[in-house]
C-alpha cells in the first residue's frame, strides 16, 4: 500500500491551486491538529480553528487555509508514509480523517444501478447465490432506463403505482424513485478513519463491498463548503436479511473512511465540479484479485444540493456541521471465487478511491474487531484542547 501513500498518488492533479485542509495527529501534543496543505508541506493552522468543524463554519475558511499563519509540521511525504502497514513511528505525526465533530451522514439508493442491487439484496435475503436470477427478474419487471427517471416526478410515481399493482414494490424503490431520499447515520463523530488507515468489515459478513463516494462537507447553516472522498463500506448480507440491520451493516469499527483532505470550494472548485466528477475504484487482493470500476456523478438521480437540503434544515439541525456521502452507482457483481456467489471482500484487500480533483483515498480491509481501536472520542478531544489552551477555538 505504500505506493498509494506517495504525494503524487494522494493529492489532486491541480493541488498547487487547490484549497486543501486535513487533520494530523501530533504526538508531542497528544492530540490532533488542523492542517493546511501548502505545496508539499503541512502547516498547522489550529490557532485559527481548533477543529475542522470550526474551520467549516468560518466564512473566511478559504483564506485561512491559503494564508493563515501557522507552524510548519513537515513534509507531507513523511506524514503520508507513517502508516500502520509501514510500522508506524508513534513519535512522528500521521494523517487522520479530515473531519472531527461533524455528524457523519449518508444518502442511500441515489443511483439506478445501486437501487436495483439493494432490491436484489432484499429479495435474496442476504444470500449471494440467489442474486443473479433475481437480478434478471427485477430488470424484466422494471424495464427502460431508470437513469432518466426523476425521483418524485409524476412519471416516477406512476411507475411506483404500477409496481405496487404487480406486487413488485420495495422499500428501496421507495427511496430510489419516491419523493423522499434515504438519509442515514453512517458513523458517530470522530469515528471515521483516514487515508492509509485500516478499514473495517464485520467478521461475520460473507457478502460485502466497497462503496466509492463523493462526500460533501456542510456547515451548520446548510452551506456546502467543500468535498472529499469516502468509502461507505457495505455489508450486503446483513442489510439484505433485514433493513432494520442497516446500522449493523453500516456502522462498525473503522467502517467509514474519508480523505485524503477536504477541498474547500473556491472559484476553481465548486459544486458544479462535483456534479461532473467521475470516481474510480480499484480493489487489489493478496490473492492476486483485481477489480476496477467507476461511478459518474452525472448519473446521480437526486442533485447533491437537494440531498443536502433533505439532510439539514429546520427539522434536522447539526450545530457542529455534517458530512454527507452522496451514494454510488458501483455495486460489483463479478464472481470472486465460487461461481454465482458474486464479489465480496477478503481481509488484506487494498481499496483505492480516486478522482483527479480530490486525489485518492486508500485503505486496507481488515475485520472490524482487528482494526485499530477507536479510543479518542469527543470527550478526549475536548480535554486535549483544554490542556493545550485551544478549547475556545473549537
Amino acid at each position: 500500500m505504500q505506493d498509494e501513500m506517495s504525494v503524487a498518488a494522494t493529492l489532486p492533479h491541480d493541488h498547487d491551486g487547490a484549497v486543501l485542509a486535513g487533520r494530523v495527529w501530533l504526538p508531542a501534543a497528544e492530540g490532533p491538529a488542523v492542517v493546511a496543505v501548502r505545496g508539499e508541506r503541512l502547516v498547522d493552522i489550529t490557532r485559527h480553528a481548533a477543529t475542522m468543524s470550526r474551520l467549516g463554519e468560518r466564512g473566511d475558511a478559504v483564506d485561512v487555509v491559503r494564508a493563515g499563519e501557522g507552524e510548519d509540521i513537515g513534509a507531507l511525504a513523511e506524514v503520508l508514509a507513517n502508516t500502520p502497514e509501514a510500522g508506524r513511528d508513534a513519535s512522528k505525526p500521521w494523517l487522520l480523517a479530515p473531519i472531527d465533530l461533524q455528524a457523519v451522514k449518508a444518502a442511500g439508493v441515489t443511483f439506478a444501478r445501486s437501487m436495483l442491487e439493494r432490491v436484489i439484496e432484499e429479495q435474496a435475503k442476504g444470500a449471494p447465490e440467489k442474486a443473479e436470477a433475481i437480478r434478471n427478474e427485477i430488470a424484466d419487471k422494471l424495464g427502460g432506463d431508470l437513469r432518466q427517471l426523476k425521483p418524485g416526478s409524476p412519471e416516477a410515481l406512476a411507475l411506483k403505482q404500477t409496481l405496487i399493482e404487480q406486487g413488485a414494490w420495495s422499500q428501496y424503490l421507495e427511496v430510489g424513485i419516491g419523493e423522499d431520499a434515504e438519509i442515514f447515520t453512517k458513523a458517530q463523530p470522530m469515528a471515521a478513519v483516514g487515508h492509509g488507515m485500516e478499514a473495517g468489515l464485520h467478521a461475520r459478513s460473507t457478502w460485502n463491498n466497497p462503496e466509492p463516494e463523493v462526500v460533501l462537507v456542510v456547515a451548520s447553516d446548510g452551506r456546502i463548503v467543500g468535498a472529499t472522498l469516502g468509502n461507505d463500506v457495505n455489508l450486503r448480507d446483513f442489510e439484505g436479511r433485514s433493513a432494520l440491520l442497516l446500522s449493523k451493516a453500516k456502522d462498525n469499527n473503522a467502517s467509514a473512511t474519508l480523505g485524503p483532505f477536504i477541498r474547500f470550494f473556491d472559484d476553481r472548485f465548486t459544486l458544479d465540479t462535483v456534479r461532473g466528477l467521475d470516481v474510480g475504484l480499484t480493489v487489489s487482493g493478496e490473492d492476486g484479485f483485481e477489480l476496477v470500476g467507476s461511478s459518474s456523478m452525472s448519473e446521480i438521480a437526486r442533485d447533491p444540493a437537494d440531498l443536502v437540503a433533505e439532510m439539514i434544515g429546520k427539522t434536522h439541525q447539526y450545530p457542529d456541521g455534517a458530512v454527507l456521502y452522496l451514494g454510488t452507482m458501483f455495486a460489483p457483481t463479478e464472481d470472486r471465487g465460487e461461481k454465482g456467489m458474486g464479489f465480496t471482500h477478503k481481509v488484506g484487500d487494498i481499496v483505492t478511491i480516486k478522482t483527479p480533483s480530490l486525489g485518492a483515498l486508500t485503505n486496507r480491509m481488515v475485520h472490524a474487531d482487528k482494526a485499530s481501536p477507536w479510543t479518542f472520542g469527543v470527550r478526549a478531544l475536548m480535554e486535549n484542547l483544554a490542556k493545550r489552551g485551544l478549547l475556545g477555538r473549537a
